[in-house]
């Protein structure tokens, strides 16, 4: 039995605090009008040096009469734009939030996913992670209320993150409104719902079963959660695509692609696999899972590089047929990571790609714990930044910068994420001894 440690306690709740004075600091330091955002702009462009100063003053008057229409013009389009920047930097806390609160709640729901394929398919070599897999989901009821709680916010207009649920935006939208019957604030809380509600009666019941076989005389409990996982994987599958294009693709609601559900499936998977990983490391650490060997961890490390290679399969695909195709109306998408956020857009190449494949490609390193542990921590952070590029160029355009609210929010979240999780850990033994399967697992070896 696992004992939550009051070392760890104390760290989540460290987290926690540091990372709730960073999100109020967040808000709390936004520009409260468009004139603050035209001084920042304006001591912006004067860091960079009064070049005109140093313009020879017959050339100003002579050129005076030609000038005065063009600064009249600028003046209007520097009025434009110092209203953008103040709409985005006034969503800068609320998209750095959004971020961290999607990405946790997407490694709870991918473990819930591998966990119903193990059962759905019987695996054997993963019963002794059962409870791991259970704890990283005990996570989701918690996220799938901040979550609504946020698109509630949202919905009220606290942020303009979904700008289709602005109704002056959709006055003068075409695109938007034939979208409507859809995107639509009523409809899209209302499939959130259902989506939670899904998702979080299969964890509370599958866990529910898992525990009663523990004690029960047959497998009855086994055999009801095989069918029910089954079912749950085909409702999970529609689901998941149907929230990628809800919560994250209609940030760009002038956007699509066919693959997207996809993607952020692959993105979801590999980050729940490595965060299984990183928790067996660890309890395994700390003297508990005495059952799982060197075998168990090589097989999370090969689904690690397995599903690596996947999202980088997924990724170019979208994004090589788009770039070829050249259509306008869906390169936009790409054409602003490229001229924005080309560092982190191409750097999570190499951090959800090329680092993985160099390194778990061998399979000697696939046994050892600390290169798992790096190269797990690399796979998160990339795979954040991919959740980061993913929303912020909708909602913050060319004013982002990983800065205190990121950081915070991610700290925030990730406190309670350890809280939950480890706190799940120790209400049950950490070993699924009634699985019909469990001396198979507890006996494997690669």
């Amino acid at each position: 039995m696992y004992t939550f440690s009051s070392k760890l306690k104390t760290f989540s709740f460290a987290l926690m605090i540091l990372g709730l004075i960073g999100v109020a600091y967040g808000f709390l330091s936004t520009p409260s009008s468009v004139e603050d955002v035209k001084v920042m702009l304006q001591n912006s462009h004067d860091s960079h040096g009064e070049v005109a100063a140093n313009h020879d003053v017959d050339t100003h008057v002579v050129e005076a009469d030609a000038h005065g229409a063009e600064q009249t013009e600028s003046a209007h389009s520097d009025d434009t734009h110092a209203e953008h920047a103040f709409h985005y930097l006034k969503n800068k806390p609320w998209s750095a939030l959004y971020v961290a609160l999607f990405f946790f709640f997407m490694i709870s729901l991918g473990a819930l996913a591998f966990y119903a394929i193990q059962h759905a398919a019987q695996a054997g070599w993963s019963v002794v992670l059962f409870r791991v897999m259970e704890g990283i989901t005990a996570y989701l009821p918690v996220g799938a209320i901040l979550l609504f709680v946020f698109f509630v916010l949202s919905s009220l207009h606290m942020n303009h993150l979904f700008v289709w649920m602005d109704p002056e935006v959709v006055a003068h939208d075409e695109l938007i409104q034939n979208k409507a019957g859809y995107l639509n604030v009523p409809f899209f809380l209302i499939r959130a719902a259902i989506y939670m509600a899904g998702w979080v009666w299969y964890r509370q019941h599958s866990r529910k079963l898992t525990l009663a076989q523990d004690n029960a005389t047959d497998i009855s409990n086994y055999t009801k959660l095989f069918k029910r996982s089954a079912a749950f994987l085909v409702f999970f599958l529609v689901t998941e695509s149907m929230m990628s294009w809800d919560w994250i693709m209609s940030l760009d609601p002038h956007w699509y692609s066919t693959l997207f559900g996809w993607y952020v499936f692959a993105s979801m998977i590999v980050s729940a696999i490595t965060t299984i990983a990183l928790v067996s490391i660890y309890l395994k650490g700390k003297g508990y899972l005495e059952f799982v060997n060197n075998s168990h961890l090589h097989d999370l490390a090969k689904f690690m590089f397995g599903f690596s290679i996947f999202w980088t399969y997924l990724w170019f695909s979208q994004f090589m047929l788009i770039w070829y195709a050249d259509i306008p109306e869906e390169v936009t998408y790409f054409v602003s990571r490229f001229n924005e956020y080309k560092i982190p857009f191409l750097g999570m190449l190499v951090l959800n790609f090329v680092f993985p494949l160099l390194v778990l490609m061998n399979s000697d390193f696939k046994r050892v714990n600390w290169f798992i542990v790096c190269t797990g921590i690399v796979i998160l952070i990339g795979h954040y930044i991919d959740i980061y590029v993913m929303v912020m160029p909708a909602t913050v355009g060319d004013q982002w910068f990983i800065g205190i609210s990121e950081i915070s929010s991610v700290l925030l979240v990730l406190g309670i994420f350890i809280y939950v999780v480890f706190t799940a850990l120790s209400k049950a033994p950490l070993l699924a001894k009634g699985n019909p399967f469990i001396k198979e697992s507890e006996q494997f070896h690669y």
